[in-house]
């Protein structure tokens, strides 16, 4: 069955008013808009606001998530496993069951704007495979307004409690997505062993890899070489991503460079969440060479953070904000990382070629797209205002912050 719409009277990425036509999920024309066009099927407003590609969160951890419930104090000690076991210790108990709080998070998600998401599972000998299953509850019931991967993630490493290695592989055979991993030298103490699994596990499910990445400074470099090495050598160049690996860009500028250059050889794509202090990534480095850049939320108010609360143009403001940017160019271009950038992570779209490349709104590209209130792509970064409609496969799926 054929679906056609038009948008009527909305400016690509900030530009002149276009009617843009869309025949079964993908964009079909582009062309100035015709105010005294007669209107033939379906319209969507556009009603002059921006028209963007739709947010893709490539890191966001939808199963420890608490937005929607009462506010609680913080109460995680420092540290992955401290922090990791408060929220082993308290997730059971929310107010709400699990299954209803992650799909009302994707909800909210969907609503301010992302249509693309992936979406950490934690898998342990604690909770099973009950995570899991709750996000792939969470992503049946939103099917049909975003595209969701889930990513089978060992939270508590793969090495330090017996059984874990077999719920991973469970998961894998269950449905998931994505292969995680986490931390190799400083929470398994067992690089090799541990990224030994890591791809073994993905190569034989024939899935990308997620490793996050904590690990500072030297360390962090002599684990991401190990990924880099397995990647090549396994022939897996573009279904790498090394989330985090903040403390990968501080080790002064020929070390960054050489990175870099390793990053863009094996075609390891990166996921930030726009963390403050000095955790800052080299974008402008990095998409020059062609490197993949996704940003993400990471927790929703959870267990182990208070922030967190559903919007990407907030994180994309954050990320804007956490760098230093000023100049339109720069801000618009970590509205394009956190829209197109995310989905060449995700593999839906192609990677960005430049700080001013501006893609996602032309013939042939998939029907994914924000209206957004705004004067500037710029301004709508600062002022994350709630005039928005969310389109995804090129049907409206939410507007003015209200799923339909």
């Amino acid at each position: 069955m054929t679906y056609s719409a038009v948008i009527s009277n909305a400016r690509p990425w900030g530009g002149n008013p276009s009617d843009v036509t869309i025949e079964n999920g993908l964009v079909a024309a582009v062309v100035p808009h015709d105010p005294d066009a007669e209107d033939q099927g379906k319209i969507i407003h556009g009603r002059g606001r921006l028209l963007l590609p739709s947010f893709s969160d490539v890191h966001v951890h939808l199963d420890s998530t608490r937005l929607g419930l009462p506010f609680r104090p913080h109460t995680g000690s420092p540290g992955v496993w401290g922090m990791m076991l408060n929220d082993r210790r308290n997730w059971r108990t929310a107010e709400v069951p699990l299954n209803e709080r992650i799909a009302a998070t994707l909800a909210m998600m969907i609503e301010r704007g992302t249509t693309r998401v992936r979406s950490f599972a934690q898998v342990d000998v604690d909770s099973g495979l009950e995570r899991f299953e709750a996000v792939r509850h969470a992503q049946d019931i939103h099917r049909g307004s975003a595209e969701v991967q889930i990513i089978a993630f060992p939270q508590a490493g793969l090495l330090l409690e017996d059984g874990t290695v077999d719920l991973m592989e469970e998961a894998l055979r269950n449905g998931a997505d994505v292969m995680g991993g986490i931390d190799p030298c400083t929470l398994d103490r067992d690089p090799v062993r541990h990224l030994d699994i890591v791809f073994g596990l993905a190569e034989k499910h024939q899935v990308p890899i997620d490793v996050h990445l904590h690990e500072l400074g030297e360390l962090g470099a002599f684990s991401a070489e190990l990924i880099i090495e397995r990647t090549l050598a396994l022939g897996m160049e573009g279904r790498v991503t090394i989330s985090h690996g903040y403390g990968l860009w501080t080790m002064g500028e020929s070390q960054t460079r050489r990175l870099i250059e390793r990053f863009a050889e094996a075609d390891i794509s990166t996921a930030t969440i726009a963390p403050g202090g000095r955790q800052t990534l080299p974008l402008q480095q990095l998409v020059d060479a062609g490197v993949r850049v996704g940003l993400g939320e990471d927790g929703q108010r959870d267990y182990w953070s208070p922030y967190g609360n559903a919007d990407m143009l907030d994180r994309t403001w954050q990320l804007a904000f956490t760098h230093g940017f000023r100049a339109d160019e720069l801000i618009e271009h970590c509205v394009a990382l956190a829209t197109v950038g995310g989905a060449s992570v995700m593999g839906s779209l192609p990677r960005l070629s430049s700080v001013s490349d501006r893609p996602g709104i032309s013939v042939g590209d998939p029907a994914e797209f924000l209206l957004v209130a705004g004067e500037t792509v710029a301004s709508a970064v600062m002022d994350r205002l709630p005039d928005r409609t969310v389109i995804h496969g090129g049907r409206v799926v939410a507007d003015q912050l209200e799923l339909l």
